[in-house]
């Protein structure tokens, strides 16, 4: 039997999703952060110009700081004039803003303030954030210090390629012998220039491991005895896991006397290049605040910060006219404009459409995890109850890639502190009673658990799960040592000390 293989057309109905730029823009804007968000917006501020900020009102836009350093004379009437513009615009959000009236105020202004500042009234002056001083990091601390020293050229160079492979730790991150044969070095010139190099502050700075780190130290700080040296040299190991009496055993010393070397070495820095981390601490800004009124928990959006936009209508209006009277224009270009225009409100109207709607997502997502974590606000971490994506996802009819990336990167204040919407969705791990148990709850707990252990004598992951195990929770000794790798807790051994 013959098979006859052909092609053929035909026409059929089906349904399907399709990830328009709209679309695409919209998930976008679900989930970026809050500074991302915030980035963004100011990009289609600047990209856009139909998209406008909606004024606060009653808000004068104009600083103390602004008045006080331009000439009171020449601005006391404009500024009386601006407030009159602001005010108007905050009760009639509505109606076009006198563009002419605003930028002949602008101008005057800008006027005022070149003449204060060949009066003396520089602003850049009354602008302290031009006086912070950016922070050096360590290749550039250590390339000024190399200034300092009277190296011959070749020294230098050297030095150069020494400092610019030293890691954020601190420690030279390339083998000498490596650097010197890529480089064309002598290898007795660059021992030396090392040698030097490590001589700078901080103490340990350029070492090739630990030990020479720490050995450094000891020669900076004068603390060289003879043992303590040989306990770094050779019994760094040992140390490590707390194995006193193999050090006392192998030195031919007493417990005593390797107590009092140890506490000279724990004195030390292993991490010289610490104080040298990033430039600035990244805060966090909450997305929602969740707080108690009266016997009641309310959910409320920040929107500080989060420029409220609208569009235009200014350029509404002027497309408005240009479809009214479309024939006093120049054809091909009035319609080219008119397409520009246009679009470009259409697009402001999106994302305007699009951020209200991120911030109703958020909001919803919360109150939903407050009414199912209420014992949590109230009670503590403790009282954590599991929860998964598809809780929330069920309960509020959307999808859970939806919830997954309402809740990522989004954060809210509580009383209990700033918690990242992802922390409350967590496994559950069983009770011997038949309920069950908040992974972090239990990874709280632990924690507690060894806040309160004998430093001597500290808690093993078996006696760790014992104590657990009397509290009902069911938990594997495997689940603990995981959960304390995570809590960034060493082991038992690790954690002992001898005195």
């Amino acid at each position: 039997m013959a098979i006859k293989m052909g092609h053929s057309l035909g026409i059929g109905l089906g349904q399907g999703l399709a990830m328009t730029p709209a679309l695409q823009q919209a998930i976008k804007l679900l989930q970026l952060s809050r500074l991302e968000l915030e980035q963004f917006v100011e990009t289609q501020m600047a990209e856009n110009p139909v998209l406008e900020e909606v004024p606060n009102e009653g808000l004068d836009e104009f600083s103390p700081i602004e008045k006080e350093f331009t000439e009171a004379e020449a601005v006391s009437g404009r500024m009386e004039e601006a407030a009159g513009i602001v005010d108007s615009i905050g009760k009639d959000k509505d109606t076009e803003v006198d563009w002419e009236r605003l930028s002949n105020y602008e101008e005057s202004r800008s006027q005022a303030s070149t003449a204060g500042s060949k009066n003396g009234f520089d602003d850049d002056t009354a602008n302290y954030e031009n006086m912070v001083t950016k922070a050096n990091t360590l290749q550039e601390h250590l390339l000024e210090l190399v200034r300092e020293v009277d190296f011959s050229a070749e020294e230098f160079k050297v030095a150069e390629q020494i400092a610019g492979n030293i890691d954020d730790r601190g420690y030279l991150s390339v083998s000498l012998d490596d650097l010197c044969a890529k480089e064309g070095f002598d290898k007795e010139i660059a021992e030396g220039v090392l040698d030097t190099i490590q001589h700078f502050d901080p103490p340990g700075i350029a070492a090739r491991d630990l030990k020479e780190c720490l050995l450094i130290q000891i020669r900076h700080f004068k603390l060289r005895n003879g043992i303590v040296e040989k306990i770094i040299g050779s019994h760094l190991a040992a140390l490590e896991s707390r194995n006193y009496s193999l050090v006392a055993k192998a030195l031919g010393i007493t417990l005593d006397q390797v107590y009092t070397n140890v506490a000279v070495i724990i004195g030390l820095d292993p991490i010289p290049g610490r104080q040298f981390g990033p430039e600035a601490t990244q805060y966090i800004i909450p997305d929602v605040y969740v707080f108690k009124m009266g016997t009641e928990w309310v959910v409320s959006m920040n929107e500080d910060g989060l420029p409220r936009l609208k569009v235009s209508p200014f350029y509404k209006d002027m497309l408005r006219d240009k479809k009214a009277v479309p024939g006093k224009a120049v054809p091909g270009k009035a319609d080219e404009g008119k397409n520009y225009l246009d679009e470009k409100i259409k697009s402001a109207r999106w994302i305007i459409k699009s951020m209200e709607q991120r911030q109703r997502t958020i909001l919803r997502v919360t109150e939903k995890v407050l009414e199912r974590q209420k014992d949590f606000f109230e009670y503590g971490i403790q009282y954590l109850k599991p929860m998964v994506l598809r809780d929330i996802a069920d309960a509020l009819e959307l999808h859970e890639s939806t919830i997954s990336r309402v809740t990522t990167n989004k954060y809210v204040h509580t009383p209990r502190g700033i918690f990242e919407l992802k922390y409350f969705f967590n496994s559950a791990i069983s009770k011997s009673d038949g309920e069950s148990v908040a992974n972090e709850a239990v990874k709280s707990r632990m924690a507690e658990i060894i806040k309160t252990e004998d430093p001597i004598k500290p808690y093993s992951d078996q006696q760790l799960l014992d104590v657990l195990l009397k509290e009902n929770v069911d938990i594997s000794r495997r689940t603990i040592a995981k959960y304390r790798e995570q809590l960034g807790i060493l082991p038992s051994s690790k954690r002992r000390k001898p005195f």
